[in-house]
């Protein structure tokens, strides 16, 4: 038998106003300087300036790197740990979605155990813990907040790079829904569907287990039921808290069963076109499926029950078409680009970008086997 591990953040805190509670927290975990890891929309918004004066409030001195960019960069890490190290921060916290939380856990990986962040790519590279480390999240997808993945964008070859190390996984997690309402409905809607790949990848995942199945239908149904809501009406509290349980969920199930081929072939996209990651999930997700399916039928007939389909009187592989419409009608309401050619995705770049995939660790646990020829084909079938 195999042991099977599970990773959750040692302390997660849920619902509207817990963001208050930050400073508390640094304290807690005995910080005096930490390093807020943000990006120039947090900034602008207000968001940073919010919680460096919560900070300020309760005595502690903080320092700002604000400078992550959307798929984040080694640069990014080079340049936040410049900025880490010259001020003698002790402590990180991220402000925003993944790309924060990516960025700051390559600063902390490299603070930490030295060298680049291009040593520690793939599983437990890590030579030593992180600093203390909060994670304050802003949208309702990524689940970075919670995880051992990072993923960082190579500049030199423009390859995002997966690491997945139980040490970068956030002391505290912060997921205040009065922190998303600001997110206008594509982002809503990007991140959300993000959100509903990963409880689908968990949920099929050859690493599954009764605790990640049980947080990944939970995930699909509160998504099928809330993310229309969340988009059409950004100020409905319920539909954020929801949205905000739901992604956490489908954290706790990917961070344990890992993914599968949807997140090996977005994150291609990301890299070569710096496209949304969101978006490049859940336009591949129901052509991803599509040929996972035949590998994990009866599981897919389980996600459209989740999703709120009728399947009495059907047969389980009809079920679990309908499974797949039903992903795919979700991601048309909530206006997600149906093709990749929308998106600038070029056919000349297919092959390199299968080559890519198939090294991605992600892939690993997916339910099917694929060939070079498989991934290109479901490339093709999205453009």
């Amino acid at each position: 038998m195999t042991t099977q591990a599970f990773f959750v953040p040692n302390v997660s805190l849920m619902g509207p106003g817990c963001f208050n509670s930050l400073p508390e927290r640094v304290k807690m975990l005995g910080g005096s300087k930490p390093l807020v890891v943000a990006d120039k929309g947090m900034t602008s918004l207000g968001y940073t300036a919010r919680l460096t004066e919560l900070l300020g409030s309760q005595g502690v001195e903080s320092v700002v790197y604000d400078d992550t960019v959307p798929n984040p960069t080694d640069n990014n890490v080079a340049e936040g740990l410049a900025v880490y190290l010259e001020h003698g921060c002790d402590m990180l916290i991220s402000l925003g979605g993944g790309s924060a939380h990516d960025c700051c856990k390559g600063i902390g990986l490299v603070a930490s155990s030295g060298g680049s962040i291009h040593d520690y790519e793939g599983v437990d590279q890590a030579k030593a813990p992180l600093p203390p480390y909060i994670a304050v999240n802003t949208t309702a997808g990524t689940a970075s907040e919670m995880t051992r993945f990072t993923i960082i964008t190579n500049t030199s070859n423009h390859v995002k790079m997966a690491i997945v190390d139980w040490r970068v996984t956030p002391d505290v997690a912060i997921n205040d829904p009065e922190l998303m309402v600001d997110m206008p409905p594509a982002l809503t809607a990007a991140t959300g569907m993000d959100a509903l790949t990963h409880a689908v990848e968990a949920y099929v995942s050859t690493a599954a287990t009764p605790i990640t199945d049980a947080c990944a239908l939970q995930a699909i149904r509160l998504i099928g039921q809330y993310l229309r809501k969340a988009v059409a009406r950004g100020d409905d509290m319920v539909a954020r808290d929801k949205m905000a349980y739901a992604e956490y969920l489908a954290g706790m199930a990917f961070n344990n069963a890992s993914l599968g081929y949807v997140h090996a072939m977005a994150h291609q996209l990301g890299g070569f076109y710096n496209l949304p990651h969101g978006v490049c999930n859940a336009l591949l997700l129901p052509h991803v499926c599509r040929v996972n399916m035949i590998a994990a039928t009866e599981r897919f007939a389980d996600i459209a029950d989740a999703l709120g389909e009728v399947t009495d009187g059907l047969s389980e592989r009809d079920a679990a078409l309908l499974a797949i419409d039903a992903i795919e009608t979700l991601g048309q309401d909530v206006g997600i680009p149906r093709t990749l050619s929308e998106l600038g995705v070029k056919e000349g770049d297919i092959e390199t970008m299968v080559a890519n995939a198939q090294k991605d660790v992600c892939r690993l646990t997916n339910p099917r086997t694929l060939k070079d020829a498989e991934v290109a084909a479901i490339y093709r079938s999205a453009l």
